[in-house]
């Protein structure tokens, strides 16, 4: 099969498992470029993992530490006749990348919310890994079905106190227009933190704990979000913001149980705007993301997920004292948010039209990075050569 980038909206409905893995093997690189993380984890265990952020999460431990890895999620294989989803032939790459050095690498996909899906990872750890002295938790899901009662709870990206308009970029058309966003229900803030809040992230831990495959020492991390005041009403104090404050409320529960029986820590990590399938669909975001792009390049400040997590582990998770912020949470948005770098976004926001988008904003960057998410646009790929739709992580095939 050829295969071609085809757009739908924030999202690619096709993928390159070529791609994907030269996509794979370029973050991989540059992860052995950086030298090894001292005292970095052995057994970890990234609960979704495909793609983004808890990819990365993946390939670091993995290929800066030596450590086996097992990756939790929920992708779709390809068939004779469509492609696969991207984050299935990325897990397929760093299956095959690890496997070559010697390292464990297992991936298991399904339904990370299930008891199922919980029972199998633990069985697995048990028989196959040993204790996890890492477990990082990165799903980015638009739904969850409760494992006890069933109930299917969905998100929304609304805001929590009235409408809101501000611009937005039209990916497609390359465009600057207005979107208005609504006002969520309780109930849909409710539904809300229910998927996107920390009540998973704490079943995993208890059910890892009740089975006794956690290390001395174990660690803990999951992601967040704050960024500048713009994007607020939509984020920060929208309902994903409602989300992520009750992610902030469990870590310290679970922080406070790690700590109790492991001499272990549980941590959020705030992270930097990137171009990733979330963000791509989250309103007001995408502009932000081109104007900051442009700025960070050229202050040479800018950085991608692999770097924002090689740095996490090198430079916070992983060192002596770990430099936590007032909220006790780690910080490493810290350079998008430095106020030179927040004061150009907000004078080029300010000033931007579809007329002067070109100057004001890295618009070629922003689908560049975009399309990489799916394997299009990667040096080495012939794209008009035929590939192997088929292709399947080696533990999964």
């Amino acid at each position: 099969m050829i295969v071609k980038p085809k757009i739908r909206g924030f999202i690619c409905i096709t993928s390159h498992p070529d791609g994907c893995a030269a996509h794979v093997q370029e973050q991989i690189d540059y992860v052995k470029s950086k030298g090894p993380v001292e005292g970095g984890p052995k057994n970890v265990l990234v609960i979704g993992s495909s793609t983004g952020y808890g990819l990365a999460s993946r390939i670091v431990p993995a290929f800066s530490s030596g450590a086996n890895t097992l990756g939790l999620f929920f992708e779709k294989p390809g068939s004779e006749k469509r492609t696969g989803t991207a984050g299935w032939y990325n897990s397929a790459a760093f299956e095959k990348a690890a496997t070559a050095e010697g390292l464990f690498a297992k991936s298991l996909n399904g339904d990370a919310f299930s008891h199922e899906m919980k029972h199998k990872a633990i069985e697995l750890i048990k028989n196959e890994m040993g204790p996890i002295d890492l477990v990082v938790y990165s799903l980015a899901s638009p739904r969850r079905i409760d494992p006890d009662t069933g109930e299917d709870y969905r998100s929304v990206l609304k805001t929590t106190g009235g409408e809101y308009t501000n611009k937005n970029l039209n990916t497609d058309k390359g465009i600057i227009e207005e979107v208005t966003i609504g006002a969520a229900s309780q109930e849909e803030i409710n539904n809300t933190i229910k998927v996107m809040g920390g009540e998973d992230w704490e079943l995993w831990i208890n059910a890892l704990d009740d089975a006794g495959v956690l290390a001395p020492g174990v660690k803990s991390v999951s992601y967040s979000y704050i960024g500048p005041e713009l994007t607020w009403p939509i984020y920060t104090q929208g309902t994903i913001g409602m989300a992520k404050k009750d992610l902030e409320v469990t870590r310290a529960r679970i922080n406070s149980k790690l700590n109790e029986k492991y001499n272990g820590s549980a941590f959020v990590s705030v992270n930097k705007a990137l171009v990733t399938q979330a963000s791509s669909a989250i309103p007001v975001v995408p502009l932000y993301i081109s104007i900051l792009y442009k700025e960070m390049k050229e202050k040479g400040l800018h950085e991608g997920c692999i770097e924002q997590i090689q740095r996490l582990f090198a430079d916070r998770l992983y060192t002596n004292d770990i430099p936590l912020d007032e909220a006790q949470r780690i910080r490493i948005d810290d350079l998008e948010m430095r106020s030179d770098i927040q004061a150009a976004v907000a004078k080029s926001w300010d000033l931007i039209t579809t007329d002067n988008i070109a100057d004001l904003a890295d618009l070629d960057g922003y689908k560049q990075e975009f399309l990489k998410l799916f394997g299009f646009g990667l040096d080495g790929v012939n794209y008009d050569a035929e590939t192997n739709p088929e292709t399947s992580p080696a533990s999964l095939a």
